[in-house]
């Protein structure tokens, strides 16, 4: 088992309570284990914006040589994903 460290954290009352009811219910068995689970999703959510970034700079990477492409296509995708969010919000 790997070596554990206590800390302390510092959070709004409400969501204090909201873990303590958590426990209570059943649904964790300790507060900590809703803390390592949050830092394991908060871990996950980084690792994936790594990776977009990633592709992201590739793309400007090859934008820069002249291999990517055209702006125009660019914008009309963003435009075209913009307008398929607004129609999924109303």
């Amino acid at each position: 088992m790997a070596k554990l460290e206590r800390i302390t954290v510092t959070m709004p009352e409400e969501m204090a309570a909201k873990m303590r009811a958590a426990v209570e219910s059943g649904e964790y068995a300790t507060t900590s284990e809703i803390v390592r689970e949050a830092l394991r999703d908060w871990e996950e959510y980084q690792e994936r914006r790594q990776a977009k970034l990633q592709r992201l700079r590739a793309e400007i990477e090859k934008g820069m040589k002249g291999e990517g492409r055209s702006m125009d296509d660019v914008f009309n995708d963003l435009f075209k994903k913009l307008k398929d969010k607004k129609a999924k919000a109303t």
